[in-house]
């Protein structure tokens, strides 16, 4: 092996320790991250789902906080 295959293989070998380092420590920022991203895509999908259906009126959106008969009919629809 040359000196310029040995220096690439020792360069991706400490840099994969880096990342794998970085990651154990940084744990809880790489979770809240993946979190929000998984959040983005929730919502996202509920706003293209929402534009297919009926709009809500405000007494509904009311009745279904206040625990109403809306409410129940909401659990059906689970």
């Amino acid at each position: 092996m040359d000196t310029a295959t040995i220096q690439s293989e020792t360069f991706k070998q400490v840099l994969k320790e880096a990342i794998t380092e970085a990651l154990h420590e940084q744990r809880d920022l790489l979770y809240e991250v993946f979190a929000d991203v998984l959040e983005d895509f929730a919502l996202a999908e509920a706003i293209q789902e929402g534009q297919q259906t009926e709009p809500a009126t405000r007494e509904d959106v009311l009745d279904i906080l206040k625990g109403g008969p809306a409410a129940s009919g909401l659990l059906l629809a689970f």
